[in-house]
This record gives C-alpha cells, structure tokens and sequence, in this order.
C-alpha cells in the first residue's frame, strides 16, 4: 500500500530587488518525469549571420526582427536578413541551432516536480482504501490533459471543403458514411474463415469493416478473425488493381490501424513500386491516406515530390494546394520545387480562397520552405484586403508566415489590430500564442490587441503548454508591454510555468526564454531562477540542441545586478568568464566596426583630446549590445581612462618618463598642457557628486590627495531595431541594458537614429557639435549630481 504527501509551495517573486533576504536555500537537486513531446515540427535551420550594418537601416524596408532567444530563432529567417542588422544583437541573432519543433504533451506526470523543490518522496506504506483515489486522481489528470490537446487544436483540413475537387484529393474521414449493422460485420468476419477470397472480395470486406459503428471498430484489433483477414490481404497484395489497393487503403483510417502494422507496411512498398504508373490524383489520394494514418512515408513522398516537379504544368489549382499541404505535414521542403512553388502562388493568387491561402502559407510555414518577400508581400496584400471574411485559423498560418519571413507588412498589422482583438476570447490558446508571438517577432507594438491577450489569457491559462507560456511571457518582455491586469496575467503565467516545471528537464531553452521575458519587465521568480541556475540544469542546457549557454548569461547577470539580496544558485564564474570573451570577440567584429559606431568614436575622441578619454566597449557584455564610455571630472572637464587602448598606450610609452604619482594626478586631474574645447564654458560649473553607485577606478593616489569625483556617462549609438517598429518605444532588452547601466552608477546618454543617422550625411562640425550637447549637456550633468 501507498500514500503520498502532498505539498504546495507558493511561488515567490520579486519586482527588481524586492527578493527575501532570509536564511539562503539550500541548493536542492530536484528531479522529474520530463513527459515526451510529440514533435509537430521536426527539422532543422542553421542561422546565418551578415556584418556590416550601413547608413540604409534609415528605410523603412529595411527595419529588421533580431534578438530573439536561442530556441525560438528561424535560420532560414535570420540568413534572409538584410544589411543593416542591430548592433544590439552580439550574439543575439547569431546563434545556430535547430528550430524547435512545437510539441503537444501526453498525460503529465503526478510525479512532477513541486514549484521548484524537490521530488516528492518516494511513497510509504499506507491504507488499502487509499490506493483508488489515488488511481482516481491519475485518471483525472489524465483526461485533463486529453481535453487540453483536444481543446488546443484546429483542423488543418478546413480548406478542403471549399470546392469538390477536393474530395478525390483527400480521404476525409468524418465523411458521413451509411452505417454497417453488427450482424453484417459479423458476417463479413465469419466468411474470412471459409475460403481464400479474391481481391475484390477482400477490398469489399474492409470497406464494410471501415463502416462499423466506432465501438466495434475498435473492438476488431483483438479479433483474430479480423487478424486473418489482414494476413490475407497481405499475401495478395500484389494481385490487387491500385485502385482496389487505394480503396484498401482509404478503409484502413476509420479502422485505425496501428502506423507500424504489416499490412501497412505492405502497402507503402508497393505504392513506391506503383507510384510513377500512377497518376497525380492517386498519389496525392495515397499521400493524404498516410497523413490520415500518422504514418511517416518519406520514400514515398519523395517519388510523390519528384512526381510533381516532372509534370508540374499539369496540377490544377487543387491538386498544387493539396500538394503544398502534403509538404507541410510531411515536413520535408523539396528544394527543386521552390521557384515552381513560387510561381504558382502567383499565378493562382487571386483564385484562391481565404482559406486556401492559409493552408498554403501553413504547409510552407511547417516546411521550412523559403519564400520570397515579393511573394509574401503579395499574399499580405490580399490579406490585409479581405481579413474579415478570413477565419481564425487561416489568418493565423498566415500570421506565421509572416513571421518566419521576418517581413514588415504595416498595412497587414494595422488591419489585424481592428480585426482580432474582438476575436481573441474565441480563440484556442495556441492561436493566441502565435499572434501574440507574431507582433513580438516583428517589434509591432498594438496596445489594443496585447490588452485583449491578456485579458483572455488567465482563464485559459491552464491550456498552456511550456512553450506556450514562454512565448506569451516573451512577447510581452519583448515589447515592454505591462497590462492593465498585470498582475493577474503574471501570476497565472508563473503559476503554470510551476506546474509544467517537470517539462524543462526535458526542454530547457522554453524556461529561459520565459525567465527572460520576465527580467525584461523586472520580474524575478526567485525559485524559476533558482532552478534555471542550477548545477545540474546548466549541465541540460549544455545538451540542448540549442545555443542556451548566452541565454543563461543574461539571466544570471541580470540576477546579479537587479537582484542583489538573491541567494539562491549562480552560474559559475569561468562560465562567465568564457561567455564575455566570447561575446566581446564578436562586438570586435561585428559592432565596434559598425559606420556609425565608429563615426561617434573618431569624433569623441577628437573632441575630447584622443583615445584614452572615450572607450568602445561592451559595459554590460550579457547585454549584447554595444557603448561609447566617457568620464567627467566633476567640473566637467573629460577625464581620461582608456589606457587599454593601443593608440593612448602608445601616446603614453612615447613620452619616455616615468609614471609617477604626480603625472597620474595631472592624468586623472586633465593634462596640464591641454585644454579640451570645452573647458572654458564648463569653468562656472559646480562641482557634483558621482552618480549612485559608480564603481571607482582603482588608482592609487598620493597622501592627502583626494581621488575626484567622475561622471560616467554610457552613450548609447541606437538604430531603428532598439525600437518597437515605427516608433521610438526600447524594446525589453534594450529597456533592460539601460536600468542595469542606472543601478551601476552610468549616466545613460541616448544618441538615437532619428538624430544621429542624418547627422552622418551633414558636416563634420554639425556632427562636433551634436556630439558636444550630448555630452556636455548642463541638465545631464546637473541630474548625475
């Protein structure tokens, strides 16, 4: 007998450093049943990278979607942008990976993890009458989650009810079909026993089978009868004519034969022997029957694809939709057919309907198949026309299309934001999960639909899964976005984060994405982070098919920096260590050589007196992102710093003297031979404190010589990808980098793109003379006092 104590932990959280500073937690190792996922999407992108951002990020076209988490970043996408990408990317939208495949989950574990603690304890002897209820339970939550799976989902297939052709396309099995009575089938099943049977008569006796009631269909897997009856059908596979073996075939979804079952096996084989004497309606017929079956025939669709591509002038509007739609759910994207595929989409466009566009966009979107922006565009357009008459779904799976093409469409955008915030308490979860994630992806900012998400989304909460929340908490990090109901959104987002804590062991990167969603709008879970920052955890991220090692180095920082009476897990300091100089080897590369980067620097550094009085550098490395560093005495004279960099160190090793106490006070104090073009109208300037909470530069002064006070200023080089599209609302990161640079003491200076792009094209002196204001701005200096 067995008993099993239950416990329940109130999860913690903490606004910015709002954490209990109570006895530290013990580093617990807790470990759960990580349920299998059933992949929806499996496949795999590799990210690309392009350098070089240029002056043309001021085009509208050109604003592009980066920084997005390790699991969730397209590669296909991020190989497509074009020239111009963030500086605030680092490594942000270089990683390489897999796509993640969306998954739907079976039965949860009752043995999952407690919010964060420990497994619960194996379980001790107990009652007799204890055992039911618990077998109760087990049930209970097992029907929960069918409902859940069942409620989560919408028919792929909506579209083929929009014209006839399709019913000899498809096997449509909730086709109402004359009902066989039990005494027919009896029948049927006693004639088995008596003679061989011809193939005819074996194909009428699965088709009548196939029309039994549900609860005797189900019943015919244990009947040995109906076992010889497939045996025999077996060994006569080849005597079949195909479209008597088709018929056999369609009759086989209703009786649901197992995917792996012989006689299916059987038949793939031979359908790839018969498949090039077939014609393009059979095979599409066959292909839509393995569909049906969830049987996966990548064999067979190859002939099928390669089929299609020889007589590709051939297929009628139907047959080229339903092929797009048999790509998508076998997840395989025939590269040869792309330009066809393009082609067709164009010829066709304003032939098919709404929801023919959607099952298109959705067969290219489970692909992975590229597609032009001009193509995209021009689906977008006739979206963007026609968005009332478009069910849910279909505008969803165009939703997502958009989304992989990174493609800005306001038109589209703005006719959504009327159209679907009115639809959104009648949507299913997951299609609110992919508008949402389609207006974060895209940095489109629309109060109006963000408020409706989070309005509906607490009582539909539980419907989520792991990776549902993550997304919902990114998007709203993403774009800075708190609602009216903030805190009833975020509280039942963590709760189910906590319920589906056993899920992270298997799928790490969905718990970062949402611990970073969170810190983007300083909230902190206290036992999430604890967890996500574990020994053992870290080790899973490390196995991921996913680059979560910089997903990790922002959390943990972040902690660090808005958290300081955290106690609980910390990543440990040599992963920090190979993380920064990873990331700064690449702002080396990518960010410090960027035009208007190294405009800012080239000009600073002449109005300020060369290179030790500015530094291009990282501040925050687990930022990503990059800054202009410049200090003032606290009379506003610049004060030089920068003696790492090569140019200043060489000024300093041509002088020939030695450093003394004395030339370090002149250093720290301004040169006495030079005076920056500045000073004499910073000589009236009163002297003012530091900001709070600036580190000191560690120099060693001499007796009764007191270090002066310095003004550090982190002037920020901004392009339109910092911002929420068309508007000059930070995004969550760049939101983020700036309170953290607040905490430590910097005095953060904006040189927005609006102001500083068309400076680039302007004189040399206009250019001076911006860059003077931003520095030596009196109301700036004044409010660092």
């Amino acid at each position: 007998m067995a008993t099993v104590l239950m416990c329940r932990r109130l999860p913690r959280l903490s606004r910015v450093t709002a954490f209990s500073s109570t006895a530290e937690r013990k580093a617990e190792r807790g470990s759960g049943g990580s349920e299998e996922e059933k992949p929806d999407k499996p496949g795999a992108a590799k990210t690309g990278t392009e350098a070089g951002a240029t002056i043309q990020l001021l085009k509208p076209q050109d604003y592009r979607v980066l920084y997005n988490p390790a699991a969730y970043a397209r590669g296909r996408a991020g190989s497509r942008q074009r020239e111009g990408r963030d500086s605030s990317q680092a490594l942000g939208d270089t990683f390489t990976g897999t796509v993640q495949a969306p998954r739907t989950f079976p039965t949860a574990s009752s043995r999952a993890l407690s919010p964060v603690g420990n497994a619960l304890p194996e379980p001790s002897s107990s009652t007799l009458g204890e055992q039911p209820s618990l077998a109760r339970r087990y049930q209970e939550e097992a029907e929960k989650e069918k409902r859940e799976v069942h409620d989560s989902k919408e028919d792929p297939r909506v579209f083929q009810k929009g014209r006839p052709e399709y019913r000899s396309l498809s096997c449509d099995s909730t086709e109402p079909a004359p009902s066989l009575p039990a005494e027919e089938g009896e029948a049927v099943l006693q004639s088995v026993a008596g003679c061989e049977g011809s193939p005819a008569a074996l194909r009428d006796s699965f088709l009548k089978l196939s029309r039994l009631p549900a609860e005797r269909r189900a019943a015919l897997a244990s009947d040995p009868r109906f076992r010889a009856l497939c045996r025999r059908a077996l060994t006569a596979l080849g005597l079949f004519s195909t479209p008597e073996l088709i018929q056999v075939l369609k009759a086989c979804v209703p009786l649901a034969l197992p995917a792996r079952h012989p006689l299916l096996n059987a038949c793939e084989a031979e359908f790839c022997r018969r498949a090039w004497d077939m014609g393009l309606e059979q095979l599409l017929l066959v292909a839509d029957c393995w569909r049906c079956l969830d049987r996966s025939v990548p064999s067979y669709l190859g002939i099928l694809f390669s089929y299609a591509g020889l007589h590709w002038k051939e297929l009628t509007l139907p047959q080229f939709v339903q092929l797009l739609y048999i790509i998508g759910e076998g997840r395989r994207s025939p590269a040869d057919l792309a330009q066809k595929v393009e082609s067709t989409i164009l010829k066709h466009l304003d032939a098919f309907t709404l929801e023919e566009l959607g099952a298109i966009c959705l067969g290219l979107f489970k692909s992975l198949s590229g597609i032009s922006d001009h193509v995209m565009r021009r689906i977008a357009d006739r979206v963007s026309l026609q968005m009332e008459d478009m069910s849910t779904y279909a505008l969803v799976n165009v939703l997502k299309m958009l989304r992989y093409t990174r493609m800005d469409h306001p038109p589209l955008m703005r006719e959504l934001g009327k159209v679907i915030p009115a639809r959104i308490p009648a949507t299913n979860i997951q299609g609110i999960m992919h508008i949402t994630l389609t207006y974060s992806s895209l940095h489109f900012f629309d109060e109006g639909v963000l408020a409706a998400v989070a309005s509906s989304l607490p009582s539909k909460v539980s419907y989520c899964r792991s990776k549902d929340a993550a997304k919902f908490l990114w998007s709203f990090g993403c774009l800075d976005y708190e609602p009216p109901n903030e805190e009833e959104f975020y509280s039942s987002l963590i709760k189910q984060l906590h319920a589906k804590l056993h899920e992270f062991n298997k799928f790490p990167e969905h718990l970062l994405t949402a611990l970073l969603g969170l810190a983007f709008v300083k909230r902190f879970p206290e036992e999430l982070i604890d967890f996500a920052l574990r020994k053992n955890f870290v080790q899973k991220t490390r196995g991921s098919k996913y680059e979560l090692q910089k997903d990790l180095f922002t959390l943990g920082r972040s902690v660090e920096i808005e958290c300081p009476s955290y106690r609980g897990s910390r990543l440990p300091p040599q992963l920090y260590q190979e993380l920064t100089e990873m990331v700064s080897s690449f702002a080396e590369r990518e960010i410090y050589v960027r035009p208007e980067i190294v405009e800012a620097t080239s000009l600073l550094e002449s109005m300020l007196g060369g290179p030790e009085y500015v530094k291009s550098h990282m501040i925050l490395p687990h930022t990503r992102s990059g800054d202009l560093e410049v200090r003032l005495a606290a009379d506003g004279r610049p004060v030089p710093f920068n003696f790492q960099d090569p140019v200043a160190a060489e000024k300093l090793k041509d002088v020939g003297v030695p450093l003394t106490d004395d030339l370090m006070s002149q250093l720290i104090r301004g040169r006495a031979d030079y005076h920056s073009p500045t000073e004499a109208g910073n000589k009236g300037r009163q002297e003012r404190g530091e900001a709070a909470g600036a580190q000191k530069k560690k120099v060693a002064f001499p007796a009764g010589l007191r270090q002066p006070q310095e003004v550090r200023l982190a002037l920020q080089v901004s392009n339109r990808n910092h911002f929420c599209y068309g508007s000059r609302r930070l995004l969550g990161l760049h939101c983020l980098k700036r309170r953290q640079l607040r905490l430590l003491g910097y005095v953060v200076v904006e040189i927005p793109f609006w102001e500083w792009f068309p400076l680039l094209k302007r004189t040399r002196s206009e250019k001076l003379s911006y860059l003077h204001y931003k520095v030596f701005c009196p109301a700036l200096l004044a409010g660092a006092g």
